[in-house]
């Protein structure tokens, strides 16, 4: 059975990558040179598997009013005259109440668990280089009344199996030294020491390099723009060079998914939501965190990544805009300067901006839609690489359950197999 899968960021390269495991033939198509070169290129890099609870909040709901007043407001709903916004942001606030953030927050712990288990054995059976690192991450609370919800977060989601500690400032110091000139800053923070990051165009790079020794296929600057469809099936997908063929199709392509799938009259609750980084040399490593830090207060999150500091911050929801304003870069530069003093140089910055595919509710949309040969596998939002191998597994059993496999399933082991767990 072949399997067009439409976009090749992280969550479409662990799609491909996991049906290519379950013994599917694999077709990998983007539109751009290669993989990863989209929202996958340059984000936070963080694998935040405790850190999944919705955007769509009851403290988002009562910080709304500055959101949309400040300019320099770290999250920023800018309205558009158009209706796909509004109807999505309509949606999101029906989404902020404590009932659906907390159903939200189970939903996607289990599958950031299933996500942390799949890419746990996928790393041991490959030789991926993408500046993994287990180095836990602490999240620091600029006030008390942000500790104390912190605090009963930390307590709801113990019941859902996560280790996790509130610590004051010096303990949080204790963890990370290199924020002992920032101590004063903050009232203190939540620790928890299982969590990871990684580079995800890196990995996105790896895994399309298993593909191609699994027999895998890669269209690279290839746009998809719509499908033929015959007897309630999907039969070619459309390129400016010719169809192509395949038994199944995916929709993987991230914040564009919406646009391709209304091609065959499917709607997706999906909008972008506007990111930033910069990605920094390391000059002092005693300088430099040596744990992924988020600071709530500015909302910019820090991730080591070797030689390099990743620093990602804002959430806008201002449409298909990747401009970047100096304004922002120079915000993060103001964070690491005041957090990490003299940790980082600041000449060679990499700036970049990004386009996160988030649902209203945060839960991304994984099954199957519209002709009957057609699934989806986004809307992950900024979690699209804590959540990528997990969505992977899933969509894969779905796969699996409604057709038969031309191929013998050996290669298929444990939580990447696609077996109900």
């Amino acid at each position: 059975m072949k399997v067009c899968v439409v976009g090749a960021g992280i969550v479409g390269c662990a799609t491909a990558y996991q049906l290519a495991r379950q013994g599917f033939e694999v077709m990998l198509v983007d539109s751009d040179k290669g993989p990863g070169r989209g929202t996958s290129f340059a984000n936070g890099a963080q694998l935040s598997y405790s850190y999944v609870e919705p955007l769509a909040s009851p403290a988002t709901l009562l910080g709304l009013p500055s959101m949309l007043l400040s300019p320099d407001s770290p999250l920023r709903f800018r309205l558009r005259p158009d209706l796909r916004q509004w109807w999505w942001c309509l949606q999101f606030l029906s989404a902020c109440n404590a009932r659906q953030s907390r159903q939200g927050t189970r939903e996607l712990l289990m599958l950031a668990q299933l996500s942390r288990a799949t890419l746990e054995q996928w790393m041991a059976q490959e030789a991926w280089g993408f500046s993994f690192q287990q180095n836990g991450k602490l999240v620091l609370c600029p006030d008390a009344e942000t500790l104390r919800r912190q605090a009963a977060q930390v307590r709801f989601q113990s019941e859902l199996g996560c280790q996790q500690a509130v610590l004051n400032p010096q303990a949080c110091v204790d963890k990370e030294p290199a924020l002992s000139g920032y101590q004063e800053r903050f009232a203190g923070g939540v620790w928890t020491a299982d969590e990871c990051v990684g580079d995800p165009h890196a990995l996105s790079l790896q895994m399309t390099q298993s593909l191609l020794r699994m027999g895998g296929q890669l269209h690279f600057e290839t746009a998809v723009t719509g499908f033929s469809v015959r007897g309630g099936r999907i039969v070619a997908a459309q390129t400016p060079g010719g169809a192509l063929t395949a038994d199944v199709f995916v929709i993987a392509n991230g914040a564009a998914a919406p646009g391709l799938a209304a091609s065959v009259h499917v709607s997706l609750p999906i909008y972008p939501i506007k990111g930033y980084s910069i990605t920094l040399p390391i000059h002092s490593s005693q300088k430099a965190p040596v744990v992924s830090v988020t600071d709530l207060g500015r909302k910019t999150v820090f991730a080591p990544l070797g030689g390099r500091l990743r620093v990602a911050a804002m959430a806008e929801v201002v449409g298909h805009d990747l401009s970047i304003p100096p304004s922002r870069i120079q915000k993060m530069v103001q964070a690491v300067d005041t957090l990490f003093p003299g940790a980082c140089g600041f000449e060679e910055t990499q700036p970049w901006a990004g386009l996160r595919p988030a649902t209203p509710t945060a839960v991304p949309i994984t099954r199957q839609m519209g002709p009957t040969n057609l699934y989806v596998n986004a809307g992950h939002g900024a979690l699209g690489l804590t959540l990528a191998a997990g969505s992977a597994v899933v969509l894969g059993r779905q796969i699996m359950s409604h057709g038969p496999l031309r191929q013998p399933m050996a290669r298929i082991t444990g939580a990447s197999a696609g077996s109900s767990s």
